[in-house]
């Protein structure tokens, strides 16, 4: 399978300089193609339709109005499409990438023992970033620890930006990536947020593709398990200065996982709902992925722990709005003041993260038609008075690394609410999850989906 990318992409050895392919035959190249370097068609073509005269914007236009703005020392970013269809936004390519192939490969886990986030494949994707020449080559290299200085914006100042993805191999055998193209949208707003700088998300996409098939093996023969994706972007300049760094690196670590929960794939988890700790205002970054917003929750994940809850369930304002879960966006199925059946969820009011499955899930749900869906505000107290009119059906919990999780109990002001999930099948929540399951393993063919070649 590999044999395309030989022919394509420019492979170092470890330590060495580029080996330039000798000739096409060599390679097995296709026959007709003259010359020793293979011009890389991507593979997304015919997934993402591509302008020739402009690369596709990566930043939407109130994005765009914030990188544009003057932090006093050159914060004006260039935007893609903000200057005319003549005009392309500086990029790395996927046609330039470079191989370097680990000479030593570790052996794979056994998909059953998986811890999440604990094994790590045999390569990685860099590239960097300098405000003096712009982005330099995608490198794809055996998996290694990063140098980095000790003044480094990431370390001081929380510079820094990630995505969190899926391949899943499924029951054809085919290696599929569930609705990539909207984490890299979402990872451009961040970079936008975070004051680093744009790229190409069709590019950064065939990249990690790249990497994929060439550790493939370590996507898990499971319908259990997958292998997560972690693009990270961070700011890398050796200055304690408070301003937009000069220097970035972005990288990509694959990891193979089970599920994220230790008690299980759906068995239902308990919620700690407190007031007295705010994840994000109107006006932050709550609707970024952004490292920062993780670090901050660590000291209330660990009281809800105390208290005997697995996760936290995230209030804001003064009524106790109910926002989302720790790692989670939050879903509630139940009839409604009007008395109509209903599926809710938080909107995104910027301070709720966009998830990808939550999209889905919305997008499902008003597909079937079954039931009203809506993006609305909830409240504890609107909870609890639903709670005692047993108007409530199910809650859940859905995300990349959870897919749908059901939620049986929420401790509130010093009172355990049981949320009758399990009781009522749970039936919504159980069919999500098969339906998005279903889609992600090749079981149901879908346009949300992208197939390794």
């Amino acid at each position: 399978m590999l044999q395309r990318l030989r022919s394509s992409l420019r492979w170092v050895p470890a330590g060495g300089s580029p080996i330039v392919p000798l000739s096409p035959a060599t390679l097995n190249c296709s026959p007709g193609l003259s010359g020793p370097v293979v011009r890389h068609v991507s593979p997304l073509c015919h997934v993402v339709p591509r302008s020739r005269s402009f690369v596709m914007a990566c930043l939407p236009r109130a994005a765009a109005t914030l990188a544009r703005q003057d932090c006093s020392n050159g914060c004006s970013a260039p935007v893609a499409g903000e200057r005319g269809p003549e005009e392309v936004a500086e990029t790395f390519r996927a046609k330039d990438l470079i191989i370097t192939p680990a000479t030593v490969l570790k052996e794979k886990p056994d998909p059953s023992s998986l811890v999440f986030g604990a094994t790590f494949t045999d390569h990685m994707l860099t590239v960097e970033w300098s405000s003096a020449s712009g982005w330099g080559k995608p490198h794809i290299k055996p998996f290694e620890n990063l140098s980095i200085h000790p003044a480094a914006s990431v370390l001081h100042y929380a510079v820094e930006l990630f995505e969190g993805l899926k391949a899943f191999r499924g029951v054809d055998n085919k290696i599929r990536l569930f609705r990539p193209d909207l984490n890299m949208s979402r990872m451009c707003r961040s970079a936008a947020r975070t004051t680093l700088p744009v790229f190409d998300k069709e590019e950064l996409l065939e990249c990690i593709l790249q990497l994929i098939q060439i550790d493939q093996e370590w996507v898990p023969y499971s319908t259990s398990a997958s292998l997560y994706i972690r693009p990270t972007f961070i700011g890398t300049e050796p200055s304690l200065g408070v301003k937009k760094p000069s220097k970035a690196l972005l990288f990509v670590i694959l990891s193979p996982v089970g599920p994220y929960f230790s008690s299980g794939s759906f068995t239902p988890v308990s919620l700690w709902a407190n007031p007295k700790y705010v994840r994000a205002w109107k006006g932050g970054t709550g609707d970024c992925k952004m490292g920062g917003n993780y670090g901050a929750s660590l000291l209330a994940q660990c009281e809800a722990v105390e208290n005997g809850c697995q996760q936290v369930l995230w209030l804001y304002g003064e009524d106790n709005q109910i926002t989302e879960v720790g790692t989670m966006n939050l879903f509630l199925y139940w009839i409604n003041e009007d008395g109509e059946e209903e599926l809710a969820t938080p909107p995104l009011d910027g301070i709720i993260l966009p998830g990808v499955t939550r999209q889905s899930i919305l997008e499902l749900a008003q597909q079937w038609g079954e039931f009203k869906v809506c993006e609305r505000h909830l409240t504890m107290d609107g909870l609890a008075t639903a709670l005692e009119g047993n108007r409530v059906k199910e809650m859940f919990g859905s995300g990349t690394a959870c897919v749908v999780c059901p939620v049986s109990d929420i401790l509130y002001q010093g009172r355990m609410l049981h949320i009758p999930t399990m009781e009522n099948g749970p039936k919504l929540a159980s069919r999500i999850l098969g339906k998005l399951t279903d889609i992600q393993y090749g079981k149901v063919e879908s346009n949300w989906t992208i197939e390794l070649p």
